[in-house]
């Protein structure tokens, strides 16, 4: 309970004395037997203080505020005046803590202050002072990064402190400083060395396993819990490069291994799910095998990792399941379900999953009128991405060219008085030449019914026997148009031999009559 002279230094500091009000904070920020300490009170009081003018005020604040507190005011740059004027005091610390509210806030300073923030960093790094080194060395980062070379920040930067870069950097890291660790990390693994990076990753890998030791635990003990952890970007990356590395190097540590991709996973990580899936499952991208010595697949395990990466978006996932499911040692093998999921890693643009899943469905044709069209539409998105095979299946899917000569001959003919008297012969001729459809082809031919977007279907065996259904790739932005023109042409009318166009040897007749030198 405050005393009488507490009280009456309350009562002082809310009418605004400035002296009662660092009187306050400062007692808030000690203690004592009548007031509880508490920094944040403290802060209060003697912000007000300092906001008066008071030099112990923002000497105090300078000394003993950190930086996460300035997060409690509405505006917290305007507090740079003091931890700068605390600085130049002889408060060393204050100098960062300044330098951070300026850099961090640089649209509210002069280029004159953002310069001795930047001077004040380079004297505390000189000083090793490791935060300070780190913080530097993220400005000099982000002005190599700028591509203006005649930007704000690379005006500040001078080239002799680039040269320290790298030192600072090292030091700070060597210090604990988890942005320079991580920052090494980072420029390890993009060069290429990753015994520095496993290095340089053990000590915090295993620093996250044992915050998170508990939720590990219990993940293991109940597979159908999934505690939730919260970890930064930059971790969840570190855990799934380190795992990556503990299985592939020479000694391989699948145990570590697993821990890491299942702390990644416990965060909702979708990749770290499908590498764990993959794990358990023993199987690559391409369903081979992994670590054969190494114990047996634990499909059940692996299951529910692989969904869930799989809806988190990740197209290998559905094409792992499918595989999974195929398989005759698993005791759930479910074939319509692994197909169903292989269409999932088709539909995400999985090459791989496209070509598979064109074949099978390509064999169930004579069950599923349409699962040809199917099986050529995926083929397709299979060869936009360049699959080889896919490709030469499509080739006997092309224009015939030997089939349209007759075609051709007839479309050099066609005038526009010629479309205005036989619309619908005309328009049937110019999509025999741009599809290569033989004269029976294009006569009796049902554009609307033909047309499923990515190809015709070509099939006139009820009006004439000696054909075969066939499939013709739509594969130009020209046979495209043409398809369209046609088709509208064709929107209201019925090609049946109910038709305006009569039967087959009516409209057999009008083509000799009207292109009587065809042959």
């Amino acid at each position: 309970m405050a005393t009488r002279n507490d009280l009456a230094i309350i009562k002082q500091a809310r009418t605004g004395a400035a002296a009662a009000q660092l009187a306050l904070g400062t007692r808030y920020f000690f203690g004592g037997s009548s007031l509880p300490q508490s920094t944040e009170t403290a802060f209060y009081w003697l912000e007000r203080a300092a906001r008066q003018g008071l030099q112990d005020a923002w000497m105090m604040i300078g000394r003993y505020v950190p930086y996460e507190l300035l997060g409690t005011m509405p505006r917290p740059y305007e507090a740079a005046g003091w931890y700068e004027k605390a600085f130049d005091s002889g408060i060393f610390k204050a100098g960062l803590v300044f330098s951070r509210l300026v850099l961090e806030h640089s649209r509210h300073f002069s280029l004159n202050v953002k310069k001795k923030a930047i001077d004040t960093l380079r004297k505390l790094a000189e000083a090793d002072n490791h935060e300070a080194q780190w913080l530097l060395a993220q400005q000099i980062q982000q002005a190599d990064l700028s591509k203006n070379a005649n930007s704000e920040l690379a005006t500040l930067v001078d080239a002799p402190m680039k040269t320290f870069e790298d030192q600072w950097v090292r030091q700070a890291a060597r210090a604990g400083v988890e942005g320079a660790r991580y920052s090494l990390l980072e420029k390890a693994w993009c060069q290429g060395d990753f015994t520095a990076y496993e290095e340089n990753a053990y000590s915090l890998a295993d620093k996250l396993l044992l915050q998170h030791e508990a939720a590990l635990a219990k993940l293991r003990n109940d597979t159908d819990a999934r505690p939730t952890v919260n970890l930064e970007g930059q971790e969840i990356e570190l855990l799934l490069r380190y795992a990556q590395l503990l299985m592939t190097r020479d000694m391989l540590d699948l145990t570590k291994a697993q821990k890491l991709l299942e702390l990644a996973a416990l965060t909702g990580s979708p990749q770290a799910g499908f590498e764990l899936g993959m794990l358990h499952a023993r199987i690559d991208q391409n369903g081979s095998r992994t670590f054969p010595d190494h114990g047996l697949a634990n499909y059940k395990m692996a299951i529910p990792w692989l969904l869930a990466a799989a809806r988190g978006g990740i197209g290998f996932a559905w094409h792992a399941l499918s595989i999974i499911y195929t398989k005759s040692e698993f005791s759930q093998r479910d074939l319509p379900t692994s197909r169903r999921y292989l269409e999932r890693a088709a539909e995400m643009g999985l090459v791989a999953a496209q070509f598979e899943h064109a074949q099978n469905t390509w064999r169930t044709r004579r069950d599923n009128a349409l699962s040809d069209v199917r099986a050529l539409y995926w083929w397709s998105k299979a060869a936009e991405q360049g699959h080889e095979e896919a490709r030469e299946i499509l080739l006997g899917f092309s224009v015939r060219s030997n089939n349209d000569a007759w075609a051709r001959k007839a479309a050099e003919k066609v005038t526009n008085k010629l479309r205005a008297a036989h619309p619908f012969l005309t328009a049937r001729i110019e999509l025999a030449a741009a599809f290569g459809l033989t004269r029976p082809e294009a006569l009796l031919v049902d554009v609307r019914e033909a047309d499923h977007g990515h190809c015709l279907v070509v099939d006139i065996c009820k009006y004439y026997g000696r054909s075969k259904r066939r499939l013709v790739l739509v594969e130009t932005e020209d046979q495209r148009q043409k398809v369209n023109l046609v088709a509208r042409l064709f929107s209201d009318i019925d090609s049946n031999y109910e038709g305006p166009e009569g039967n087959y040897r009516q409209r057999q007749y009008k083509l000799k009559s009207v292109f009587s030198d065809i042959d």
